[in-house]
C-alpha cells in the first residue's frame, strides 16, 4: 500500500514539473474510456469503402474549395457596393458556421466535423502567420518616424478614446453576458478591439474611392499606420495578461520577454536581410536560398513568440516590419508567398472564426441592446475622437468627418484579437458573436458614409488657366506638357525615344513630361505596397529623398532626364481597370498637359506581327479618347529607336506625316513641326489630294467648318519651312481610291515613325468604308498601318486633337459624379 502511495506521489510530482498537473489517477476498477481514432491522412478511395470525408487531406481540400468559392462569389456580388474583400470573407465564414448553414447538423458533421478542426485551425494559422508577415512589410518604421504632429495627434485620439470607452463597456458586459470572465484581460481585449483601425482595409478603401492623393487620404494613411503599430503593442499586452496562470508575475515575465524579443530582432534581423538584399539585383532572379531562409526565419520567430506565450503571429509580424523595404528582395518575397497564402490559406481563418460565431446566441432584448451599445460605443469613440482632434488642427468639418469614418474601419486584425480572446476563454460565445458583428457593421458602413459626406470637388475655378490643351498654339515658345503613359518596362525604351524626338529646340523649359506608370489595383494585399508611390505624383526626381532606392522604371526616366534637357516627373496611377481612364484624365487636367500619349494595347512579336497584350488596355484607350481634357496620341510601338535610349547626338530618324485634312491631321502636323526641330530628325509631309470626281464625294469640297482654309494656312507654313530648312520635305500626291492611298504609304514606309490623324477628311473614311477594323480608336489610316495584311516596319502615332465637346462631356461627368479628387496642380 505504501508503495502505491509513493507511486502516486511520484506521478503527481512528475506531472507538476512537466505541466501535466491535472493528471487524474484511476484505480483498477475504473472503466477505461475509448478515444475516437485519429483521422487518416489520405483515403484508399471510395471503391475500397473509404469515405474521403473521413480523412484529413481530402476533407481539408474540400473545405478550402468551399471557402474560396463562397468568399469569391460574395466578393463579386459586393463589388458594385465598393466593399473590401474582407467583408465577403467575414460574411462567408459566418454563413458556413453555425449561424447559417451550420444549423444543418448533417452538413456540419460531414464538412466541418470536430475532429477536423485541429487540422483546419493549423492550416488557417499557418496561412495567417505568413500573411501577417506581408502586413508587416506594408508598414515602414522610417515613415512612422516622419509622421507629422497632426497625424500623430489624430492617431492617439483615435486609440485612446475608444480604448477608454471599450473598458467602460466591458463593465456592462461583465455584469450581463460575460459573467465569470477574468477582469483585467477582458478589459484590455475590449479596449483593443474597439480602438483598432485596419490599415490594409483602409488603404484599399481609399484607393477604391480615389482619395489617396487628397489631404484626407494622406492623413488617414499616416494615422492608420501609427494606429496599427499601437494595436499590436496593446494586443501583446492583452495576450500576456490572458494566461491561465493567475499570477501577475507570469504576465510580467511574458510581456518582458516579448519586449526582449523585439529588441533582439531589431539588432539581428535587419543586418541579415540587408546582406541578402545587397546580393539581389534589379532585373535578376532572387536566389532560392534567400527565399527559403526568409520563410524559415518567419517560422522560427513565430515559434519563439509562441513559446514565450504571446502568439506565433506576433513574431511573424515583427519580422515583416523589420524587413528592408528597398530593392527587389521584398518584392520577390511578396511574389512568392502572397498568392498561395491570401488566396487559399487565409480564407480558412475566416471560416475558422465563422465556426466560432453563432449569431443565435444573441437572443433577447438585452443581448441585442448590448450589440447596439457596442456598435455605438465603437463608432462614437473613433469618430468623435478623430473629428475633435482634426478640427482642433484646423481641418474642415467635412474632411474631419470623412476621416473619422475612415478610421472606424475594422478588418483582419480585429478578428485576430477576438479569436485569441475566444481561444483564451476571455470572450464567451455571446460576447464573441457581438464583437464580430460590430466589426462587420463598422467596416461595411465606411465606404457609403465617406461617399455621402466627402465628395471632393474638382477645382473648376482654375479651368480658365488651362489654356494649352493642344500642341497647336499661336505662341510656340510656351512650355509643352506631355503625359506619357506606360504599362511596364516593355513600353519604356520607345516612350523615352519618342520624348527625345519631341523635345524641340533643346531648351529645358520647352518640354515637361509626366511619365505615368499605369498599375492595376488588384485584390492582392501587395497592392497596398504600391499606394505609397502616389504620394510623389508629379514631383521631380530630386525630391524623392537622398536615401530612396527607386525601382528600375524610375531609374530609366531619371537617367534620361540627366542625359537630356527634358524635365521628367514620375507618376503612378493605381486603379481598377474599369476606372483607370478617370485617373489619366484627372492627372492630365491637374498637370495642364497638352497631349496624353497612350500605349497601344498590342505589342510586336519577334516575327513582326502585333499581339494583344491585354484587351482591357484597348477599353481604357477608348475611354480616354472620349473624355480627355486635351489632345490624345495612341502610340503603336514597333521598336522606335531600338531597345534602349538613343542619345541626342546619335539620333537619325525619319518621320513621315500623312496629311489628308481636318483638325486631327492639323494637330499631327503641329506635332511633326515640333519633332522636326530636333537636329537628328527629318520630317516628310505627304499631302493626299483626293479626286473630287470620286463617286459619292462630289460635294465634299464644300467645307462648312472652314477646315480647308485652316489646312492651307498650316501647309503654307510647312512650304515656307521646306524652303528655309532641310529637315522638312513636302510632297503632294493625287489619289483616287484606298488602293492608291495604300500604295503611296508603302512607298514611304522606310521610315522610323508614321504620324497620322485619327479622324482625317471624311472622304478618306469613304475610301476605306468596306474595310473592317478591330481597332476603331486608331481611325482608318491608323487601322491600315497596323493591319496584319499591311506590313510596315515603322512605329505609328495616331493623334486626336482636343475639341470643346470633350470639355462639355468632362464638366457634365464631374457634376454627375460629384467631382474627382484634388491633386497636385501646376500652373501653366
Amino acid at each position: 500500500m505504501a508503495m502505491i502511495q509513493e507511486l502516486k506521489g511520484g506521478l503527481y510530482l512528475f506531472g507538476h514539473l512537466t505541466g501535466f498537473s491535472k493528471i487524474k489517477m484511476v484505480n483498477a476498477s475504473t472503466t477505461p474510456t475509448s478515444c475516437p481514432p485519429p483521422m487518416k491522412a489520405t483515403s484508399n478511395g471510395v471503391f475500397q469503402g473509404d469515405s474521403p470525408l473521413d480523412c484529413a487531406l481530402p476533407l481539408a481540400i474540400l473545405q478550402i474549395c468551399l471557402v474560396v468559392v463562397l468568399t469569391r462569389g460574395l466578393a463579386f456580388l459586393l463589388r458594385p457596393l465598393r466593399q473590401p474583400r474582407v467583408i465577403a470573407e467575414i460574411v462567408g465564414g459566418i454563413l458556413l458556421g453555425p449561424s447559417a448553414l451550420g444549423h444543418n447538423k448533417s452538413y456540419l458533421h460531414a464538412v466541418f466535423p470536430s475532429k477536423s478542426l485541429t487540422v483546419l485551425d493549423t492550416l488557417a494559422n499557418l496561412g495567417l502567420l505568413f500573411f501577417l508577415f506581408l502586413v508587416g512589410l506594408e508598414l515602414d518604421p522610417k515613415s512612422l518616424r516622419r509622421t507629422g504632429k497632426k497625424a500623430l495627434g489624430i492617431a492617439i485620439a483615435g486609440i485612446s478614446l475608444p480604448f477608454a470607452l471599450g473598458i467602460g463597456t466591458s463593465f456592462i458586459l461583465r455584469a450581463t453576458v460575460s459573467k465569470g470572465v477574468s477582469g483585467p484581460p477582458f478589459l484590455v481585449f475590449m479596449g483593443v478591439a474597439l480602438s483598432i483601425t485596419a490599415f490594409p482595409v483602409l488603404a484599399r478603401i481609399l484607393a477604391e474611392l480615389k482619395l489617396l492623393t487628397t489631404d484626407v487620404g494622406r492623413m488617414a494613411m499616416s494615422a492608420a499606420a501609427v494606429n496599427d503599430m499601437a494595436a499590436w503593442i496593446l494586443l501583446a499586452l492583452a495576450i500576456s495578461l490572458s494566461g491561465s496562470d493567475n499570477s501577475p508575475l507570469i504576465s510580467l515575465w511574458v510581456f518582458l520577454c516579448g519586449c526582449g524579443f523585439v529588441i533582439l530582432c531589431t539588432f539581428i534581423i535587419p543586418p541579415v536581410f540587408k546582406y541578402m538584399a545587397r546580393h539581389c539585383h534589379e532585373g535578376e532572379q532572387v536566389e532560392e536560398i534567400y527565399i527559403c531562409a526568409t520563410l524559415t526565419v518567419v517560422l522560427a520567430a513565430g515559434f519563439v513568440t509562441d513559446a514565450i506565450g504571446i502568439h506565433a503571429l506576433f513574431g511573424a509580424f515583427v519580422v515583416g516590419v523589420l524587413f528592408p523595404k528597398e530593392g527587389p528582395f521584398a518584392g520577390a518575397i511578396v511574389e512568392k508567398v502572397e498568392d498561395l497564402v491570401s488566396g487559399l490559406f487565409l480564407p480558412l481563418y475566416f471560416v475558422s472564426s465563422g465556426l466560432k460565431t453563432n449569431v443565435a446566441t444573441i437572443r433577447g432584448l438585452q443581448s441585442w441592446g448590448l450589440l447596439v451599445l457596442v456598435i455605438f460605443t465603437a463608432c462614437f469613440g473613433k469618430i468623435i475622437g478623430t473629428v475633435a482632434v482634426s478640427m482642433f488642427c484646423s481641418m474642415p468639418f467635412q474632411e474631419a468627418l470623412a476621416l473619422g469614418f475612415l478610421m472606424n474601419s475594422k478588418g483582419l486584425v480585429e478578428l485576430i484579437v477576438l479569436n485569441i480572446g475566444k481561444d483564451r476563454k476571455v470572450l464567451n460565445d455571446q460576447t464573441f458573436a457581438i464583437m464580430v458583428l460590430m466589426a462587420l457593421f463598422t467596416t461595411f458602413i465606411t465606404t457609403p458614409l465617406v461617399m455621402a459626406v466627402y465628395r471632393p470637388a474638382r477645382r473648376m475655378k482654375n479651368m480658365a488657366d488651362y489654356k494649352h490643351r493642344t500642341i497647336k498654339r499661336n505662341d510656340l515658345n510656351t512650355q509643352l506638357r506631355v503625359l506619357a503613359c506606360f504599362h511596364g518596362t516593355r513600353n519604356i525604351p520607345a516612350i523615352i525615344n519618342l520624348i527625345e524626338a519631341s523635345r524641340g529646340t533643346g531648351k529645358r523649359e520647352a518640354l515637361c513630361v509626366y511619365a505615368m506608370h499605369l498599375m492595376e489595383l488588384s485584390e492582392r494585399s501587395s497592392a497596398i505596397l504600391m499606394v505609397q508611390k502616389v504620394r510623389k505624383n508629379g514631383l521631380p526626381f530630386w525630391n524623392s529623398g537622398p536615401n530612396k532606392n527607386p525601382n528600375h522604371v524610375v531609374v530609366a526616366f531619371e537617367a534620361f532626364e540627366q542625359l537630356s534637357r527634358v524635365s521628367v516627373r514620375p507618376m503612378t496611377a493605381i486603379s481598377a481597370m474599369s476606372d483607370m481612364h478617370e485617373d489619366i484624365c484627372a492627372s492630365a487636367e491637374h498637370k495642364r498637359v497638352a497631349i496624353i500619349v497612350l500605349p497601344f494595347h498590342k505589342h510586336q512579336r519577334v516575327d513582326g506581327s502585333l499581339e494583344t497584350t491585354r484587351s482591357d488596355f484597348q477599353w481604357i484607350n477608348r475611354r480616354v479618347l472620349e473624355h480627355a481634357p486635351c489632345s490624345v496620341g495612341i502610340f503603336v510601338d514597333r521598336g522606335l529607336g531600338g531597345p534602349a535610349h538613343v542619345s541626342a547626338s546619335n539620333v537619325s530618324s525619319i518621320v513621315t506625316l500623312l496629311f489628308f485634312g481636318g483638325p486631327d491631321d492639323r494637330e499631327a502636323l503641329a506635332y511633326g513641326i515640333r519633332i522636326a526641330e530636333h537636329p537628328g530628325i527629318s520630317l516628310v509631309v505627304i499631302r493626299f489630294l483626293l479626286d473630287h470626281k470620286l463617286k459619292g464625294v462630289e460635294n465634299s469640297s464644300i467645307d462648312m467648318n472652314g477646315n480647308s482654309s485652316l489646312d492651307e494656312l498650316l501647309l503654307g507654313e510647312i512650304r515656307q519651312k521646306t524652303n528655309d530648312e532641310g529637315s522638312i520635305k513636302y510632297e503632294e500626291r493625287q489619289v483616287k481610291n484606298g488602293a492608291e492611298i495604300a500604295d503611296v504609304i508603302r512607298e514611304f514606309s522606310r521610315c522610323n515613325l508614321f504620324l497620322v490623324g485619327r479622324a482625317p477628311d471624311n472622304r478618306v473614311s469613304r475610301c476605306f468604308c468596306g474595310r473592317n477594323s478591330d481597332c476603331p480608336e486608331l481611325g482608318p489610316i491608323g487601322s491600315l498601318l497596323t493591319s496584319p495584311d499591311f506590313s510596315v516596319p515603322a512605329s505609328v502615332l495616331v493623334v486626336q486633337q482636343y475639341s470643346d465637346q470633350n470639355l462639355h462631356k468632362l464638366v457634365a461627368s464631374n457634376e454627375a459624379e460629384g467631382g474627382l479628387p484634388d491633386g497636385d496642380t501646376d500652373s501653366g
